[in-house]
């Protein structure tokens, strides 16, 4: 692995700002970091970048490569998601995921593995009212279907061994959000989840976007939301729930843009950045400019917005992720990770920093990912270079002129770092 310094940068660790200073890349790690009065002496290649600013690689806390998508991990990284959180996926797509990660060009991989599910509880009915192909239906049948302390251990056990997971997804979806009426599990068959996890060492997410169900589930226990509430207002209750379980929260807000139809403006803007050209394909850039839409008559995005201010001002933490997935329009890999951070400023009230922490060190912080999230020695050298001060205006995330997973430069970005 390459030798190398970047010096007279702005440096966001995570947690701090060093104003003009140097990072120090060996064998895939970061040796030293600090201003440049301390920058060592040494034959590595040295590239000097005022007027930039260095920060942590970003972590996606949600996404969804469906079937295994291709494109997932390369696109990622190439909008500088060094990490990725999967959140559901069969074991064969996930052993394919893994083995893509030890190609040059793909962000790190995290997943749930097989989420844990019960009988025609969500996803299934909305997966199979649009998707009834044999490949889907086969796939859906292999599923768990939990509804006892039995078979949770003997689903978690069996996740453990052949998936390996980094957490575990539960589902808790009424479909209120959407004007549905759907199957889901127990509070009580949710707490059998979250005890037998945790006693294998699991931290435990989960899906829920109604105001009653996020309750109900932090009332079972949950570690973390993968989305927030989007039903009706907010309510201090919401608020003591999380605080009860130091709870944290990833609120997917582009996403909910798109299930009500009003992110549509703010997904044109992303999808046609002239930034982004070469990053996104013609493909994505429609998928990107179309909206679920089945929340519209029922879900406000203020409500979700609202939600996650209250939440913050008590203190909660906010992680970043998109919930980009193939099949859900109104997202793309990697690109709609930088929407989220615009939304969590410029609608939610977060300083820059703040969101960026949600993307980087609260991130790793709250998953427990000890080896990334922060610019310190000792640390994998998944870093994200950009011109401009993302600290003071977070559109600047996307000036992205250089990106590093553990050390390897991302191709897309070669010849800017060069310049």
């Amino acid at each position: 692995m390459a030798s190398f310094i970047i010096r007279d940068v702005r440096i966001f660790t995570g947690e701090e700002t060093i104003q003009e200073g140097f990072i120090h890349v060996e064998g895939g790690k970061i040796k030293a970091i600090g201003p440049n009065s301390a920058i060592p002496h040494t034959s590595a290649k040295t590239y000097s970048k005022p007027g930039h600013t260095l920060i942590p690689g970003l972590i996606d806390c949600h996404i969804h490569a469906d079937k295994a998508n291709p494109i997932a991990l390369p696109q990622s990284l190439r909008f500088g998601v060094t990490t990725v959180c999967e959140m559901q996926n069969e074991l064969e797509n996930v052993q394919k995921l893994k083995k893509q990660t030890l190609e040059p060009d793909t962000a790190s991989y995290k997943t749930a593995g097989q989420s844990a599910t019960i009988e025609n509880g969500w996803p299934i009915p909305v997966i199979t009212a649009h998707d009834k192909s044999p490949e889907t239906l086969a796939a859906i049948a292999s599923w768990p279907k939990l509804s006892n302390r039995e078979n949770v251990i003997e689903y978690l056990e069996w996740n453990k061994k052949e998936m390996q997971p980094d957490y575990i997804k539960l589902m808790h979806e009424s479909g209120t959000s959407m004007g549905l009426q759907l199957t889901k599990p127990t509070v009580e068959l949710q707490k059998i989840i979250i005890e037998e996890s945790r006693k294998m060492g699991y931290k435990t997410v989960a899906h829920a976007l109604s105001l009653q169900d996020t309750l109900e589930i932090l009332e079972a226990g949950v570690d973390g939301l993968t989305h927030t509430m989007c039903d009706q207002p907010p309510t201090q209750e919401l608020v003591e729930a999380y605080k009860r379980n130091n709870a944290w929260l990833n609120p997917t807000l582009n996403t909910i843009g798109s299930l009500t139809t009003e992110g549509k403006d703010l997904q044109h803007r992303f999808a046609h950045d002239p930034r982004v050209r070469g990053l996104i394909d013609e493909a994505e850039v429609i998928s990107l400019c179309n909206c679920m839409g089945f929340g519209q008559q029922i879900a406000k995005v203020e409500y979700a917005y609202e939600s996650v201010r209250m939440l913050k001002k008590a203190g909660i933490d906010i992680v970043c992720g998109s919930d980009a997935a193939g099949p859900a329009v109104g997202t793309a890999f990697g690109l709609s990770a930088h929407q989220e951070l615009y939304l969590l400023v410029h609608k939610v009230g977060m300083t820059p920093e703040e969101a960026l922490k949600s993307a980087t060190s609260v991130a790793a912080r709250r998953f427990g990912f000890s080896d990334r999230g922060k610019l310190a020695e000792g640390l994998n050298a998944d870093l994200l270079l950009v011109e401009g001060n993302p600290l003071d205006d977070i559109d600047a995330t996307l000036n992205i002129r250089g990106v590093w997973r553990d050390g390897n430069p991302c191709s897309a970005h070669a010849s800017k770092i060069e310049s």
